[in-house]
């Protein structure tokens, strides 16, 4: 490490008569400033992004005369050619021009969720870069908020649209991708790359999440039996709304809890354990003002081509002939988290199952425990009706999906065979929800408080 280096350079210096000056000395605490700042972006933040990350080239600008121009085509290289999903990117103003130009709804649908792939992608590389100069607790924070920025985002516009039914399918399907079909295929490759040893992982971080994770599972069970609980010929709505409000927000202070507990107290179980020494010490590669002024603008971009997914979204499903929910519970997840996923799987090849937990757990923790209960949060707020009841199927698929799970990664080790179980599972719910439909009727007026939700 290069704390290490410089320490021993100056003993070296002061122990032979040499003398160190007050420039070496601030080169040296810079160094050490820097590097642990590097420690920090490394702990904090989900490292999938390394793997979808390819270098630039700094000679293809080197040439360019102007200061203020070199730099910014250097940003423009390393932010949206930097991305082994730039291919994608050309996407985006196709799906503004679609638009503009009032192409076929199915097709702006498309073209938006296609160019919200790398985005999101991006979102997370330009987090990562702040936290190199914002240090470990800043940086945590930030990661906490964008971790799942275009899931949030779309969540918005659909609370804003009042498509209750399209943000509950949404935020449920980005969980159930995260156990399931990031986790499964994560295990089913990282064991079959390393059938001949067994790979082992931390159970402490798993705990923790899987914990968090049976909390929500409760916050959104009980209005759901309650409302079966209630007397015949009824249908408190009033009632289910107060719960899933109080549940929204024990919820959201025990998120706060668990970032306290992830960066503060018990930091270290939150580290990767498993380093690579192969590797390049990962550094800043822009500015923090770059940074800062790309990840805002990008972020509009993401709310832009949201808008556009949430306004067309039945407008494909009638096209394509598949359920609002499929596509939803399925569709939306695969293609916004592709990069996380795999960076998640090839971790997982290079037997580092820590980071590939830390993925996969992490974020269906931050969905269910911070952006569901901040969505109902948000909906109070607004006046919009919007409460933890997701319905008997949705709610039953979930549960039965934390409890594979937590059954899982009990003993600590990892085989194939779990990733097909986990792999399979997600099969079977995505068969069950391309057959679920539900009336279109039903899913426009569900957000009524007379009517609560659609019925399971």
């Amino acid at each position: 490490m290069m704390i290490s280096s410089m320490d021993s350079q100056e003993v070296w210096e002061l122990e032979n008569g040499g003398h160190i000056d007050s420039s070496s000395k601030e080169i040296i605490r810079n160094n050490n400033n820097n590097d642990n700042s590097n420690e920090a972006a490394k702990t904090t933040q989900i490292v999938s992004t390394p793997i979808m990350r390819k270098k630039s080239d700094p000679l293809l600008v080197s040439n360019v005369r102007f200061r203020i121009l070199r730099e910014f085509l250097a940003n423009l290289q390393e932010v949206i050619l930097g991305t082994r999903l730039a291919l994608l990117f050309p996407a985006v103003p196709l799906a503004v021009i679609a638009r503009l130009n009032n192409f076929g709804r199915p097709w702006i649908f498309a073209l938006s969720l296609l160019g919200l792939a790398p985005l999101a992608e991006r979102v997370s590389f330009l987090t990562e870069q702040i936290a190199y100069f914002t240090g470990p607790t800043v940086g945590g924070l930030m990661n906490a908020t964008c971790g799942n920025a275009t899931e949030l985002i779309i969540a918005l516009f659909a609370l804003y649209e009042n498509k209750i039914h399209v943000l509950k399918y949404s935020l449920l399907g980005s969980v159930l991708s995260n156990l399931l079909l990031v986790l499964g295929t994560s295990l089913l490759c990282g064991g079959l790359a390393n059938i001949r040893e067994e790979q082992r992982y931390d159970r402490k971080q798993a705990d923790v999440n899987s914990l968090l994770l049976l909390l929500g599972l409760l916050c959104q069970m009980l209005p759901l039996l309650f409302r079966y609980a209630a007397e015949p010929g009824t249908f408190p709505a009033d009632s289910i709304l107060q719960l899933s409000r109080a549940s929204s927000i024990l919820m959201l202070l025990a998120y706060v809890a668990y970032i306290f507990f992830q960066l503060k107290t018990h930091r270290k179980l939150f580290e990767s354990q498993e380093e690579d020494e192969d590797e390049d010490e990962e550094k800043a590669v822009i500015g923090f003002w770059s940074a800062f002024s790309w990840l805002v603008g990008m972020t509009a971009i993401i709310a832009v081509l949201s808008e556009y997914v949430v306004g067309t979204i039945e407008a494909a499903s009638d096209s394509w002939g598949i359920s609002v929910s499929f596509i939803s519970i399925i569709l939306l997840p695969i293609v916004g988290n592709a990069a996380e996923h795999a960076g998640s799987i090839i971790f997982a090849f290079k037997n580092k199952l820590d980071i590939s937990l830390g993925v996969a757990l992490g974020s269906a923790t931050q969905i269910s425990m911070f952006v569901v209960p901040l969505c109902v949060v948000i909906a109070w707020i607004i006046g919009v009706y919007m409460d933890l009841d997701f319905s008997l199927l949705e709610t039953g698929s979930l549960a039965f999906t934390i409890i594979i799970v937590a059954f899982t990664l009990q003993d600590g080790t990892s085989h194939y065979m779990k990733g097909v179980v986990l792999f399979l599972c997600y099969i079977a719910i995505a068969a069950c929800f391309f057959v679920h439909k539900i009336p279109q009727s039903t899913a426009n007026m569900e957000a009524k408080p007379s009517l609560g939700v659609s019925a399971a």
